[in-house]
């Protein structure tokens, strides 16, 4: 949407607030100079709308959240945003967000559809990029491709994980059956290049920064990722919004999303520093490690309207062939549910 449109897309009362806000934003990016009047920037401060923003603090997918504070995103578009770093069951966090506990959250889709399937009141409204999913298995295995997976064990961080059930569906695809022909094993992430050692599963699967920096070994092999074939544009990572916010108050819903494609956007053209940014919440990789996984993410690929619903349906349609939703679900209907186009 371009920057126009978005702006036409306000209420006037919303319009007129926006510009009250707009000097402070610009004094901001140019270090919060004030230019001698008293008070401004405070007035401007109260004047933001705050916001409750739920994310994943170790995760590498969501470096667009830290971004968008750091860089002036959320200002940009008159919010004041507190991020909260969740790391709870997925179902919680959805709940949280349900329930007013918070106004959004950053997620993975893979993991998000199936509570969603449960009816919670959260809507999907972009995706954020693809990428961070992989699956390592170590060279003297033998294994260079899923179909070399047949009758071995793969190690997961927990069983509902997206690696998990991406990984499971991929293997559905090419005539692996991933509960009878392959076993699954879980380990704390931080264990599962022990248990790889140790010979206890003959494959890993799990998503960056944590498998990323075990790619690295020289003995490991990156026998599949989520880029691959048909999933070289599919987006992973996904912004849901409390269902009443986006009904009750859809210009800050509106506002929320945009930042976030904006500062994913600039993610993408500057990878070296949103890994910067990013990096203080990843303390087992340094930055040049956080640049290259960024690169090696689809940061442009950031889906919004029919193309992001219809991507959400494709992946009900995985799920739903590996058990994970129900075999009733209708997935485009399920799709047109938990999606909203905020930005139209």
């Amino acid at each position: 949407m371009k920057s126009d449109d978005f702006q036409q897309a306000f209420s006037p009362a919303r319009r007129a607030w926006l510009r009250n806000t707009a000097w402070a934003a610009g004094a901001a990016a140019l270090g919060g100079a004030t230019f001698g009047l008293p008070g401004t920037q405070a007035a401007a401060d109260e004047a933001l709308k705050p916001l409750k923003l739920s994310w994943n603090a170790g995760a590498i997918c969501t470096a667009p959240v830290p971004v968008a504070e750091k860089q002036g995103f959320f200002r940009k578009h008159g919010l004041q945003v507190e991020l909260i770093n969740y790391s709870g069951s997925t179902d919680q966090l959805l709940e949280a967000i349900a329930t007013g506990k918070s106004d959004a959250g950053v997620g993975m889709a893979l993991r998000w559809i199936k509570p969603l399937e449960q009816g919670f009141d959260v809507k999907l409204t972009a995706g954020i990029h693809g990428g961070c999913m992989r699956l390592l298995a170590t060279r003297t295995s033998g294994i260079v491709d899923l179909q070399g997976l047949k009758g071995r064990t793969i190690g997961v961080s927990d069983m509902a994980s997206p690696a998990k059930n991406f990984f499971a569906v991929t293997l559905k695809k090419v005539g692996v059956d991933p509960d009878n022909d392959v076993h699954w094993r879980q380990y704390p992430a931080p264990l599962l290049a022990e248990a790889l050692k140790k010979g206890e599963v003959q494959a890993i699967a799990d998503g960056d920064p944590t498998i990323w920096t075990l790619r690295e070994n020289d003995h490991l092999y990156e026998v599949s990722n989520n880029l691959c074939a048909e999933y070289a544009n599919k987006v992973c990572c996904v912004l849901g919004v409390r269902g009443s916010l986006v009904r009750k108050d859809r210009a800050t819903a509106q506002a929320l999303t945009q930042a976030l494609l904006e500062a994913t956007e600039w993610t993408a053209n500057n990878p070296a520093e949103a890994a910067a940014i990013f990096a203080p919440n990843a303390p087992g990789a340094n930055v040049a490690q956080l640049t290259a996984m960024l690169k090696s993410h689809t940061d442009h690929h950031h889906p919004v309207g029919e193309a992001f619903r219809k991507e959400i349906a494709f992946y009900a349609d995985d799920l739903k062939s590996v058990g994970v939703l129900n075999a009733g679900t209708n997935s485009d209907r399920f799709a047109t549910k938990v999606f909203s186009d905020v930005l139209a």
